[in-house]
């Protein structure tokens, strides 16, 4: 049974950082592609970013890029999401969320929610002063 767990959510300044970490277990990640969203109160969940398969791709919103990087530890099953410049607007619940029925796999950050069937709890970011 594939397992997603992230962490490292926080309250944070703007223009601060935070470093998501999204743990896969039963699966090994390097095959799948491995998406971020995030949702804020009164708000559809939106794409943030997402690894293709290999890591062979990444891809941003635009709202992101720049300011946010993805990443793996394949020796760890890891997902990172590095959040820089943080903006009170980045303030959501955000989920990883791995594409298990792909292989191998081409991702772009619109991708909709449907493309991924295995989710995880998410983590609370906060960007306040």
């Amino acid at each position: 049974q594939l397992q997603l767990v992230e962490s490292g959510g926080g309250l944070v300044q703007p223009g601060g950082s935070l470093k998501l970490s999204c743990s896969v277990s039963g699966a090994t990640l390097d095959y799948y592609a491995i998406g971020w969203f995030r949702q804020a109160p009164g708000k559809e969940r939106e794409g943030v970013s997402c690894i293709s398969s290999y890591g062979r791709r990444t891809d941003y919103a635009n709202s992101v890029k720049g300011r946010f990087t993805i990443s793996r530890d394949i020796a760890k099953n890891t997902v990172y999401l590095q959040m820089n410049s943080l903006k009170p607007e980045d303030t959501a619940v955000y989920y990883c969320a791995a594409d298990l029925r792909t292989y191998p796999a081409v991702c772009t950050a619109l991708d909709g929610e449907g493309r991924y069937n295995y989710w995880g709890q998410g983590t609370q970011v906060a960007v306040s002063s």
